[in-house]
């Protein structure tokens, strides 16, 4: 159980194409921890050498999974793919760690995911009327069967990414291996995040985010397109652009809360996208007040913004503890609540006697923001206002966040009124809809807002639970 509960985000991916045999492990190993933020509940690596696969995943952080005897089995390779989960389809377990390795009589292929699909149940049981086995309940192994059907069809992996393509509904950025080749595909809608890098010995890379290129040196090339596949060999890269055309409609909750604030996507730093969503927030809802402090780590960036904004100080207000563990146990009430106080410390000096703006990125249950906003009180604030730099949670999101079901959202319990009372501050504000379309608006680029409207950029299913694959008998 995490310490602060929160919106959750799935996974990261990572691939490399090197034309010499190399420690691409490595490379993989630091790309990963790059994008640990994206997912801490398992990760792996796999690497080919001449088409024979090695790998190593499990339960747990980058650092925690891999030592240096795991490395080394890992061995040298040309090719190499990573991933980092959080769930957001099928439970925290061994089996659903990624990537993916499967063995068909076309030879082995490992694949990576992130996204969620929304037709995956609907795939998933005609497979399995045709005889399947399957051995997760995620999603990625869904994708897998549909690619290996293609497969056994067409005479190379990137044809039959291509026509899987045409089975997938929702949400994937994905990268795939096979014994020659690297392989990159991004969803029609573009949902998800994926970029393209190349490092200075010349290999490829493809990437959830910007920031493990700059972990690994690699420089930037470019965002893959929406409905875009890229195929690296030893001829070099080319792209197939069959599923192209629609306008992207990338998670706009990516900027708000994702992603790394020193990523770029879609040409845009996430860090000015959140100093612009702190500047938004304090036009919408201006307050007096002494000084401005965000929640760590999420909250600082529009916090900074919404201070150069009202010229109000900028204030260092929590000491975060960066040793607590992940999981830490809390097995009663209290220590729940007490579970805050030891990730979060109030400097108490910040605040005291002062009319404090405490902004975060968003509020879910609200239990963990009624607890912060009470941690504040009890250090001496005279008034606490609540800034949130995105708009009220109001519907599920199914393409890849862990909001499964509205029965989670304190704000459609509540009116904003009734949210502020329950959080004990004295004034409780959001940013609006057209306030975060607003932080990265770009001529190219729509968002997916509909987590903040219920209106989504394809058709959706009435409910899609995170345990779609591992409900008990009656439910």
């Amino acid at each position: 159980m995490q310490l602060v509960t929160g919106i959750h985000e799935e996974c990261g991916v990572f691939g490399i194409f090197s034309q010499q045999t190399g420690d691409v492990a490595a490379k993989t190993y630091m790309a990963l921890y790059a994008l640990q933020h994206r997912g801490q509940e398992s990760c792996g690596i796999v690497v080919n050498d001449k088409g024979v696969f090695s790998y190593h995943k499990d339960l747990g952080l980058v650092p925690e999974v891999f030592n240096q005897s795991h490395m080394e089995k890992l061995g040298l390779g040309n090719i190499a793919i990573g991933h980092v989960r959080y769930g957001t389809t099928g439970g925290n377990n061994r089996a659903n760690a990624q990537p993916l390795v499967v063995r068909h009589v076309k030879g082995p292929m490992a694949i990576a995911h992130n996204g969620n699909l929304v037709n995956a149940a609907e795939l998933r049981e005609e497979y399995e009327l045709k005889g399947a086995i399957f051995h997760t309940t995620n999603d990625t192994e869904v994708i897998s069967y549909a690619i290996t059907e293609q497969r056994l069809k067409f005479p190379s992996i990137e044809t039959a990414v291509e026509q899987a393509m045409y089975r997938f509904k929702g949400a994937y950025s994905l990268v795939i291996m096979s014994p020659t080749k690297l392989i990159a595909a991004r969803d029609p809608n573009g949902f998800r995040p994926l970029c393209m890098g190349k490092c200075p010995d010349g290999s490829l890379v493809f990437t959830s985010e910007s920031c493990a290129l700059d972990s690994i040196g690699a420089a930037f090339i470019r965002d893959l397109d929406p409905g875009e596949i890229v195929v690296v060999d030893k001829e070099g890269a080319r792209s197939i652009r069959s599923h192209c055309g629609k306008r992207c409609n990338i998670c706009v909750f990516e900027y708000v809360y994702f992603a790394r604030p020193d990523s770029v996507i879609e040409g845009v730093c996430v860090h000015r996208a959140r100093l612009r969503a702190g500047e938004i927030l304090w036009k919408e809802h201006p307050v007096e007040a002494d000084v401005v402090i965000g929640v760590p780590d999420s909250g600082l960036d529009a916090a900074l913004g919404l201070s150069h904004a009202s010229g109000i100080p900028y204030g260092v207000g929590f000491i975060k503890n960066r040793y607590v563990g992940r999981t830490f146990i809390q097995p009663t009430q209290k220590e729940r609540t007490d579970a805050v106080r030891i990730k979060l410390n109030v400097v108490r000096d910040v605040v005291a006697g002062k009319r404090v703006i405490l902004v975060d990125d968003s509020i879910v249950r609200g239990t963990t923001s009624a607890r912060i906003v009470s941690l504040i009180r009890e250090a001496g604030a005279k008034e606490v206002h609540v800034r949130i730099s995105s708009p009220p949670f109001t519907n599920p999101c199914y393409f890849g966040t862990d909001i499964d079901s509205k029965d989670k959202l304190i704000a459609c319990r509540l009116p904003v009124e009734g949210i502020c009372k329950e959080l004990g501050a004295d004034s409780l504000g959001y940013l609006s809809v057209d306030g975060v379309k607003a932080i990265a608006a770009n001529d190219h680029c729509d968002f997916c807002t509909g987590c903040f409207t219920g209106e989504y950029p394809i058709p959706v299913p009435k409910e899609m639970p995170k345990d779609k694959f591992e409900r008990k008998i009656g439910e």
